[in-house]
C-alpha cells in the first residue's frame, strides 16, 4: 500500500500528516514563525507513533504555496532535503486547493472560494469544485485587490468562502458566499488526500521540480537593473 508524507508551512499553521496502510495520522498547530523549529521534530514524532520509517516513504508532498514567502522556502527545503537524500518523489500541491479540500472535509462545501491574504492590499484566490471527492480548479489562481475577485464563468450555485482573506477583506470581495470561515488554514490532513489524488495520477516529480508557486511574481522576482 501507498506511504506518503504531507507537510505545510505556507501559513501561520505548522502541520504534517502521513498515510500509511491505510491509515492517516497528522499533526497540526498554529505556530507563527516557528515552523523552522518545529516541522522536523513534528515529522519524526509522526514517524514515530506510527511506526514507519523514513526510507518507507513512496512520496513527499507539500504545500507549494500561494503563501507567506518564509513558509514555502522552509518547506521547500525541508522537502528537497528528504526526497534527495531518500531518492524518492515529491507531489507539490496548491495552498488554495488544500483550503477547498478542508471546507469540503469540514463543511461539506462543495463549491468553495478559497482566499488567503496576501497583504499588500491584496489576496491569493482560487475557485474550485468538487470532483468526485477532489477540489478541482475552476478557472486560474491568481493574487488581486479585493475588489478584482471573481467567480469561474458560467458559476451558478451556492459557494463557500474559506481562508484568510475573507477575515480581512471580507467587506472589499466582490462576492456573498453562501458561508464562511474566515480562520480556515491549510491542513496537511487535505494536502495528504489531494497528494494521493496526485500520486494515482502519476503526477509526482523528481526532488529538483520541488518548486514554489508565489503568484506574484513582482515580489519573488528581483528587479532587473535599469
Amino acid at each position: 500500500m501507498t506511504t506518503l508524507l504531507a507537510l505545510d508551512t505556507a501559513t501561520e499553521a505548522c502541520s504534517v500528516a502521513l498515510l500509511h496502510e491505510g491509515r492517516v495520522l497528522s499533526h497540526y498547530e498554529v505556530i507563527p514563525r516557528l515552523h523552522a523549529q518545529r516541522l522536523l521534530p513534528m515529522i519524526r514524532n509522526l514517524l514515530d507513533e506510527a511506526g514507519v520509517e523514513l526510507a518507507a516513504l513512496d512520496a513527499i508532498a507539500f504545500g507549494r504555496g500561494p503563501g507567506a514567502f518564509t513558509g514555502i522556502r522552509i518547506a521547500i527545503g525541508v522537502v528537497q532535503g528528504l526526497a534527495f537524500a531518500l531518492d524518492k518523489p515529491v507531489l507539490p500541491v496548491s495552498n488554495l486547493a488544500v483550503l477547498a479540500q478542508r471546507a469540503l472535509r469540514e463543511q461539506g462545501a462543495r463549491q468553495v472560494a478559497a482566499a488567503i491574504d496576501a497583504r499588500m492590499d491584496e489576496v491569493y484566490w482560487g475557485c474550485y469544485r468538487e470532483e468526485q471527492g477532489e477540489m478541482r480548479l475552476q478557472g486560474v489562481e491568481a493574487v488581486l485587490a479585493p475588489e478584482q475577485v471573481s467567480l469561474p464563468r458560467g458559476a451558478t450555485g451556492d459557494w463557500f468562502g474559506a481562508g484568510t482573506g475573507w477575515g480581512s477583506y471580507a467587506a472589499r470581495l466582490a462576492l456573498t458566499p453562501a458561508g464562511q470561515d474566515a480562520g480556515m488554514l491549510p491542513h496537511a490532513e487535505d494536502l495528504l488526500q489531494l497528494a494521493g489524488f496526485a500520486w494515482e495520477r502519476g503526477e509526482a516529480l523528481p526532488a529538483d521540480q520541488a518548486l514554489p508557486v508565489y503568484l506574484r511574481d513582482k515580489v519573488a522576482t528581483p528587479k532587473a537593473a535599469p
